[in-house]
């Protein structure tokens, strides 16, 4: 077998043991790419985006549907897009969000809807015919107080086969035991439904939290309530627990007695709920403070009217918005004018329940017990 001889060997390479003394060209080149590189560093070039994706793809698309409309499967392949399930592709633009200093629950509750409404619609391109969306991923797109998880939770009609796959969680539903409707462009159980098949999974809490929100009758911008408005009834919960045996059915039987239509957050229930398991009086929900001439003074989330007495629950946009905070204020001096005690509340006072004993304080200073 022939040796072979080493540049040092053969001395070929020159004194400064350097390639491009027999090859000076590919030296040069070697050396202009080498000085390019840092240079485009230096002056902040950055590479060609890729090219623009058709007008009428969403901002969730199947791969399909893009290669009928030209895309090349090396456009798919770019680093703007991401895939969070087998054959669909979402705009890296549409989940990207600025960053926020809002650490709220509400700003929080907010993100991960819209975060839940991206992947939904990115599997809405893919999904078996006839698929909708069940228990916790039907809730946050009702825009219910419900934790998540990474999976989208996705029923079919019993006996069908559920659904299987990287971040979903298939589930089989029997026709007798729900609904269906569309809402955000998205087959999603209704909200009765959905409640009702919460019962599998949520506490006692967790299921008046949520059907509070389910049955609440909200206000307008000038304070008119609107029963049109709130997205099902006690009536159609109580007739979704009735329609058959399920997983959770004792559950939710025990808490349809406890679910009020007046209450406006999570919070609320939380406290309701607890300050009636300590013995207190029954309050009135979402009450209208009027004066002895009938003029509002205020709406309050919580008052009791045999003692004249108000609490208020006070989320942190309470405190951070300016127009909020003032009308507060002024709010709070036209109860105290007619003869009304407040009781403000705040989330750490709920949640330790150190919120119960205050209230219970400024009722038997009231005169209670």
């Amino acid at each position: 077998m022939p040796r072979i001889a080493t540049p040092e060997q053969t001395g070929r390479w020159g004194a400064d043991s350097s390639p491009g003394a027999d090859f000076p060209g590919w030296a040069a080149s070697l050396g202009e790419s080498l000085r390019v590189a840092p240079m485009a560093d230096q002056c902040g070039l950055v590479p060609r985006p890729p090219s623009a994706l058709p007008s009428d793809l969403g901002s969730a698309f199947g791969v399909r549907e893009a290669r009928e409309a030209g895309v090349t499967p090396a456009r798919l392949r770019a680093s703007d897009l991401s895939s969070p399930f087998h054959g669909v592709r979402v705009r890296q633009d549409a989940t990207e969000t600025e960053q926020s200093d809002d650490v709220t629950p509400l700003a929080r509750d907010r993100a991960e809807r819209d975060d839940v409404l991206r992947r939904a619609r990115g599997y809405a391109q893919v999904a078996p015919a006839g698929a909708f969306f069940v228990a916790r991923t039907a809730a946050v797109i009702w825009g219910l107080p419900v934790r998540h998880g990474p999976s989208l939770e996705v029923g079919v009609w019993d006996p069908a086969r559920a659904p299987r796959g990287r971040g979903v969680r298939g589930i089989k539903v029997l026709p007798a035991l729900a609904d269906v409707t569309e809402t955000e462009g998205l087959p999603v159980t209704t909200p009765a439904s959905t409640w009702a098949m919460l019962g599998r999974w949520l506490t006692i809490a967790e299921l008046v939290t949520v059907g509070d929100a389910i049955i609440r009758v909200p206000r307008d911008e000038r304070g008119r309530r609107c029963p049109d408005a709130c997205l099902a009834t006690a009536g159609s919960l109580a007739a979704a627990v009735a329609r058959g045996r399920r997983v959770g059915i004792v559950r939710l039987r025990e808490v349809l007695p406890l679910l009020r239509s007046g209450s406006a957050s999570p919070l609320e229930s939380e406290f309701r709920i607890d300050a009636e398991a300590a013995g207190l009086p029954a309050p009135t929900l979402d009450a209208e403070i009027r004066d002895d001439h009938g003029r509002l003074l205020g709406i309050s989330e919580f008052v009791y009217p045999r003692w004249r007495l108000v609490v208020e629950i006070e989320g942190d946009h309470h405190r951070t918005n300016r127009r909020q905070w003032d009308r507060d204020i002024e709010k709070y001096a036209a109860y105290t004018a007619e003869g009304w005690d407040v009781v403000r509340l705040t989330a750490r006072h709920v949640r330790s329940r150190d919120g119960v004993e205050m209230v219970k304080a400024a009722l038997r200073r009231r005169g209670w017990r």
